[in-house]
């Protein structure tokens, strides 16, 4: 990105003086996101992708890195440069019509996401507890929609922080069977796949639940809500502190997302060893993984997998829900963020609960849900174009960035991201 211009003394006096920098205090809304990007949904994607392919699918975790860091750094850099979430600046330089379309996007493929998530977590919490899973998944949603309607923000967002260690449940079981590395490591590097409309439906699927439409919106949000936190003033109009933030944003960016996809690595390679090694490749949920694991691995690897996905839906439905309420308010003008009291944000609580509560009434219509979670990763997929189109857009407006437009090498990946998604697209729907 372009280098800062010389400080704005009126800027500086006005701005209360940043933290002194520490590389673990960075992580924050990034560590979040690439937690959430893990959500049951995922898990049933990598779950499917290591039980029929076996390593053949580890490739594709290791392209997306760059593309997701790059492009999730892009989206915190909009926020935090412009003072505005996605949305608002997509109302702001675009036709309404164009954020209105985008964000109705969103929702719907939110919504959707929701739903799988949450009954993946009732169906583990019953083969955990023996109790009834539609019960349980009632029982989730409505714990989910408490802790934000009546947890102060800054300890909710505590809560998600502690809860993305849980992910590493899944570096657990990695550790508890046999892997061969070495054929891990020439599968990464020389990978072989097959050519066959399975197999690019799956590439769209992992490609859809690692780079998803919700992830841009939730991590900006999260930067305007932790600048307004600190009193912070957007960096167009605060050039003093640029230079720390944009390297706090880079950490906790690149650090997220590489710990989203060491988990998504450790998911595919442990039901890779064990599933597709024993010969089931044909599974139908996340919780059917940690199910078939429980013969092969023992019960500890399958207790690991299965409070995973309980744990990781708890920490992924709040930001699917929030990410939704923060476009649509910052679209129609409303009052927005997790900060405020119920009172003073009705309509942005509003849109969390009808998320939720539509998205756990889908899941009583008896929807296969081998279907419900998969594509949720393929509606995620195919929405990411037009969503990332807007976004490099906009980062590329100095209406929008000022004097910190995105260019470089952080502008050809992001516009590759985006050709990335829609090349995927094309080719799953020309083979399908």
């Amino acid at each position: 990105m372009k280098k800062p211009p010389a400080p704005d003394p009126a800027a500086a006096s006005t701005t209360v003086p940043p933290r002194r920098f520490n590389p673990f205090a960075a992580l924050g809304p990034g560590l979040v996101t690439g937690a959430a990007d893990d959500d049951p949904s995922g898990i049933a994607t990598y779950s499917q992708a290591g039980a029929r392919f076996g390593f053949g699918m580890l490739w594709t975790i290791v392209l997306t890195y760059p593309f997701m860091a790059v492009f999730q750094l892009i989206c915190a850099s909009i926020a935090r440069v412009s003072g505005y979430g996605l949305a608002a600046n997509m109302k702001r330089s675009f036709p309404i019509g164009v954020a209105r379309s985008v964000v109705t996007l969103l929702l719907i493929a939110n919504v959707l996401n929701i739903a799988a998530d949450i009954a993946a977590m009732g169906v583990a919490a019953e083969m955990v507890t023996g109790l009834p899973h539609h019960g349980l998944t009632i029982g989730f949603a409505l714990l989910s929609l408490l802790l934000q309607l009546f947890v102060p923000y800054h300890r909710y967002v505590s809560l998600l922080k502690w809860l993305t260690l849980s992910l590493f449940a899944y570096v657990g079981v990695v550790l508890l069977v046999s892997v061969p590395w070495a054929r891990v490591a020439s599968a990464i590097v020389w990978p072989q796949m097959p050519m066959t409309a399975a197999a690019a439906t799956m590439v769209v699927a992992i490609f859809g639940t690692t780079i998803s439409p919700y992830l841009f919106f939730w991590q900006a949000a999260q930067e305007l809500e932790d600048s307004n936190a600190r009193k912070q003033r957007p960096l167009r109009r605060d050039h003093k502190h640029a230079a720390g933030e944009f390297r706090r944003l880079a950490i906790d960016t690149w650090g997220g997302m590489a710990f989203s996809n060491i988990i998504a690595l450790a998911i595919m390679i442990s039901t890779a060893v064990t599933l597709n090694a024993a010969g089931i490749t044909n599974i139908a949920t996340a919780a059917d993984a940690a199910e078939a694991l429980r013969p092969i691995a023992g019960e500890f690897a399958f207790a690991l997998f299965a409070i995973g996905i309980i744990a990781t839906g708890m920490l992924a439905v709040p930001v699917l829900a929030g990410s939704g309420a923060y476009a649509l308010s910052e679209v129609m003008g409303w009052q927005t963020g997790l900060a405020l009291r119920p009172r003073a944000a009705r309509n942005f609580y509003g849109i969390i609960t009808l998320a939720i509560v539509a998205a756990t009434a889908l899941d009583f219509l008896r929807i296969d849900p081998m279907l419900a979670l998969f594509w949720s990763a393929i509606v995620n997929g195919v929405v990411a174009v037009p969503v990332m189109t807007v976004i490099m857009l906009l980062a590329g407006r100095r209406s929008v960035m000022g004097a910190y437009t995105v260019k470089g090498w952080h502008r050809a990946i992001g516009w590759a991201a985006t050709a990335l998604m829609a090349l995927a697209s094309v080719i799953m729907f020309a083979t399908l």
